[in-house]
């Protein structure tokens, strides 16, 4: 049996197959996974940022990275560390300073391409499995030819990671001065969480070690790039813990501050 489409002089025929996959194994269901994954994550955190409350609790200096830094008018005094110099129109995120460069550093991350390309594009859906385009066209038109700044978002994400740094420190707070109670824990476990995730990246990997030609000349940023390598291993499953951390981190948070339940102190 032979394939009626052309092909180069001394290629093999391919076999002439009407099903658009032979694949029999649940191939879609990987991207069905993420389809929902992203899209509740999505719903969820536009809820939240959109609701303008429930992001402060004043007794123990808890803040929400949903809410981090707090730059509008609307915000209370205690979560603005870097003063309100925004409006409050309903529509501005109280975040704005940080929340788009958040956004296009996830956006623009290798990992959520592959993963936004094969669920909600299907270009391709998986291996062995057709593209659900009729045209392929890259990354090499506009919008996708911003997905090449991912290098520079880093450095947004970098300093936003300091950011939630400093406010997991500050929460160390109670009225009688220094406290710890579970939701540190939760900033804590965060935090460290979204700067695994950062330092992961592709474009911090090549930053530490990309342009070296000598290791050897180079032992301290090599075992940066060591340490750096071992965890770009891990950059799938550290871009899911995160939006988990993430969304946890609120929850909690918004589940003190709206007095659903007390915080579980341990020290004040």
């Amino acid at each position: 049996m032979t394939s009626t489409a052309t092909r180069p002089r001394g290629a093999r025929a391919r076999a002439a197959i009407a099903a658009k996959t032979l694949r029999t194994d649940r191939w879609w269901f990987a991207p069905l996974i993420t389809v929902i994954g992203l899209s509740a994550w999505i719903a969820y955190a536009t809820v939240r940022v959109f609701m303008h409350k429930w992001y402060w609790v004043d007794e123990f200096h808890y803040l929400t990275p949903f809410y981090s830094p707090c730059v509008t008018e609307r915000c209370v005094e205690g979560a603005s560390h870097f003063g309100r110099f925004l409006p409050g129109w309903w529509i501005i995120p109280d975040a704005a300073l940080t929340l788009p460069f958040l956004l296009l550093f996830r956006l623009t991350c290798y990992y959520y391409r592959k993963a936004y390309y094969r669920s909600f594009w299907l270009s391709p859906p998986a291996c062995a499995v057709p593209d659900g385009h009729a045209e392929y066209g890259g990354e090499t038109r506009f919008p996708l030819l911003g997905q090449n700044l991912h290098r520079y978002f880093f450095y947004a994400a970098a300093i936003i990671s300091l950011i939630n740094t400093w406010d997991a420190i500050l929460a160390f707070h109670s009225p009688k001065g220094f406290g710890f109670g579970l939701g540190n824990i939760v900033l804590l476990v965060n935090v460290v969480m979204l700067w695994a995730y950062t330092i992961s990246c592709h474009s911090c990997r090549h930053i530490i070690g990309g342009r070296l030609k000598h290791f050897s000349k180079h032992p301290v940023r090599y075992q940066a790039w060591t340490f750096i390598s071992a965890l770009n291993v891990r950059h799938m499953q550290l871009a899911w813990i995160t939006l988990g951390t993430l969304a946890l981190t609120d929850f909690y948070i918004m589940a003190i501050a709206a007095d659903w339940f007390p915080d579980l102190r341990f020290i004040n």
